[in-house]
């Protein structure tokens, strides 16, 4: 299961950056995943949850903003939306296109809880 190596590079980062602030904890995690990840949601919550225990993370809200597939076409520079497996340019049929978006994975934003300062 990937999603376990996804959210352990994660949550390394995410404890890190809340670290270096002086976070208390993370409250929330955004994050943007292509959906070619292959990624599984209910993994990627679960590997969240266990993984983040002891942590600064323990307790934050996992949101993740799925991110559709998306190719250009070589051949006549159409840009077009499909599912996992047709890539071919609904423009002119050629096959000669590349992903341009739904591989990301990347961590949008987080939100921490800074101590008070009395």
């Amino acid at each position: 299961m990937h999603e376990m190596g996804i959210i352990s590079g994660v949550l390394d980062a995410v404890n890190a950056s809340a670290a270096d602030a002086g976070a208390d904890r993370v409250l929330t995690v955004n994050l943007r995943v292509g959906v070619m990840t292959e990624a599984i949601e209910d993994a990627l919550m679960f590997a969240f949850e266990v993984m983040s225990e002891k942590t600064l993370c323990e307790g934050a809200e996992l949101n993740i903003e799925w991110v559709e597939p998306e190719s250009l076409c070589l051949e006549c520079g159409h840009t077009f939306g499909h599912d996992r497996f047709h890539r071919t340019c609904p423009e002119c049929g050629s096959y000669e296109t590349t992903l341009i978006a739904g591989r990301e994975l990347e961590i949008a934003s987080i939100e921490v809880d800074l101590p008070d300062d009395d």
